[in-house]
């Protein structure tokens, strides 16, 4: 069966008929409840108050509550660890650790370890909340709140090879306000920063600096990680390698990440931030192509796709102005679908006239359309954090906690153009119902030995379709018709030698899993094995069963 197969609609069957199994073992011990043979994981608040009342009781869970900690257990007002960005899977918890120390997590874990098998229960570490699938939910198990720990606090260490130590649970954002204060920066992003260490660490965090730098965990040099034993281990490349490199991109599966050491640079003061248009997909990908294999070109190459947008460049005039307003003026683009390729090129105050000169060069290279060069100079700090302030707008309109159907795949270069034709010539034809990234990124600048999984070739596009529903819709821009797209790109990537990868990857089965990993399945089990024998760990991912 093709990887890409699997449905992307309801929470599969055979997943809540494993959990209706763990509630009826339970039964016979909860002697004042009553449990529903087949629980609804998307009910309402009042199953949520009553499920979580009767599981505390029970003889594992309640024990808990005995352990010596700095932070606290909560069993009551939990829903919010039931939701996350996506809004689509709402696994309820049992109980919500906010833990104050590391040993808090180190302890909980290894009590519920030395239960053995007589236990069901899962524990998933909860960042920021914006997984998209319930990633970071552990049905009737036990929810760690990262941001609760603080510890250590950040340091930072200035030298040749400037570095942060970091709390698991810190936020990026804090990190860049943080190095700023000295002069320094992380070297690699993502497009949002409100997200935490943890969390992007154990994915891959990439963002249009990724051509350069690689994703974010090809920037750490140390981790302290919680594995599924309840064990506290430094690693590294020179230490603990093993678990370095699973840890990295492994989707929780072998421990929780409780610090980070990140490679830090001299920050710039300024951006010139640009933005233009391609009507042809072959020149977009070609002209992003060349900026990427440049020795002195952009700092930043991201691109995206525009599919029947009205007045397209008089949008962009509240944050860009245009380099000919005549022109811009008179631009049309409805009806149409064009390609923006977005770059960005840090610059310090004193270095101006330089840095325009080689804006010049560096654009006179590219075939875009004229007309549509648009330029903003901002900070760094506003560069880095431009996608929040979409958050705040779309907040104040309500449309933030929708359910976002997201897709993201890794296309190899080879097959692109293929997939563009197909995708933006057949299946998006009309419009889209949120932002569409695309780019390249150069495989050259990742590490092979973490546990992220990418296309064979040395390079591969990220293709990221950022897809808002609106409530109750049953139109164009409802979940159904959003889910039933991606479907329909998922199946033309299981046609022979596409080759392309999910990217924060979802799958209901172990096999579809499998076909993921591919020959890299045998180590992801191995050290699986290893570091969480009993599965006890990230249960969201629904890639291993609670042993």
């Amino acid at each position: 069966m093709c990887v890409f197969e699997a449905k992307m609609g309801s929470p599969p069957y055979a997943f809540l008929k494993q959990k209706a199994i763990i509630f009826l073992r339970f039964f016979m011990i909860m002697f004042l409840c009553s449990i529903p043979e087949k629980p609804d994981l998307r009910s309402k608040q009042s199953y949520v108050n009553s499920s979580a009342l009767s599981y505390k009781n029970s003889s594992n869970i309640s024990s808990l509550e005995k352990l010596n900690l700095d932070g606290y257990f909560s069993f009551d007002n939990i829903e919010h660890a039931a939701k996350d960005f996506g809004n689509r899977y709402h696994f309820h918890p049992t109980a919500v650790l906010y833990p104050k120390s590391v040993s808090d997590i180190a302890s909980t874990i290894n009590y519920i370890f030395n239960m053995g098998s007589t236990s069901e229960i899962t524990v998933a570490a909860r960042g920021h909340g914006h997984s998209l699938q319930g990633q970071a939910q552990a049905h009737q198990g036990i929810v760690i709140n990262m941001e609760s720990l603080q510890v250590p606090e950040m340091q930072i260490h200035m030298g040749e090879t400037p570095y942060v130590d970091v709390s698991g649970g810190q936020l990026w954002i804090n990190v860049l306000h943080e190095t700023l204060k000295h002069g320094l920066a992380p070297k690699s992003w993502t497009d949002y920063l409100h997200l935490t260490i943890g969390g992007t660490l154990s994915n891959a965090g990439i963002s249009g600096q990724a051509f350069r730098h690689g994703p974010q965990i090809n920037n750490v040099y140390q981790l302290e990680v919680v594995t599924g034993k309840g064990e506290v281990i430094t690693c590294s490349e020179q230490q603990n390698a093993d678990l370095f490199y699973g840890v990295l991109g492994g989707l929780g599966q072998f421990g929780i990440i409780t610090r980070a050491r990140i490679s830090l640079e001299q920050a710039p003061k300024k951006v010139k931030w640009i933005r233009v248009l391609y009507s042809e997909f072959s020149k977009f990908s070609r002209d992003q192509e060349h900026l990427m294999s440049s020795e002195n070109s952009f700092d930043y190459i991201e691109g995206f796709v525009i599919i029947n947008r009205t007045g397209l460049l008089n949008n962009w005039r509240s944050s860009f102005s245009p380099k000919d307003p005549l022109q811009a003026s008179q631009f049309i683009s409805e009806g149409r679908t064009f390609y923006c390729m977005e770059i960005a090129k840090y610059f310090n105050s004193d270095e101006s006239d330089l840095v325009n000169q080689k804006i010049e060069d560096l654009l006179s290279e590219l075939s875009y359309i004229p007309s549509t060069l648009f330029m903003s100079e901002v900070s760094y700090a506003e560069f880095l954090d431009r996608v929040h302030v979409s958050e705040i707008k779309l907040r104040a309109k309500g449309l933030w906690e929708v359910s976002h159907p997201w897709l993201n795949l890794l296309v190899p270069k080879s097959k692109v153009s293929e997939f563009a034709l197909e995708v933006f010539g057949n299946i998006l034809t009309d419009s889209s119902n949120g932002p569409i990234l695309m780019y390249p990124v150069n495989k050259s600048k990742w590490n092979n030995q973490t546990s992220l999984i990418t296309p064979g070739e040395d390079i591969f596009y990220l293709v990221a379709f950022l897809s808002s529903a609106v409530p109750s819709s049953t139109g164009k821009d409802g979940l159904q018709h959003i889910l039933t797209q991606n479907q329909r790109i998922l199946d033309f990537c299981c046609k022979p030698n596409i080759g392309a990868k999910q990217y924060l990857p979802h799958y209901d089965t172990q096999e579809e899993w499998q076909a993921h990993f591919g020959p890299q399945w045998e180590v992801f089990v191995q050290r699986k094995s290893t570091y969480d024998p009993f599965a006890i760990l990230a249960p969201g991912q629904r890639i291993f069963k609670r042993q």
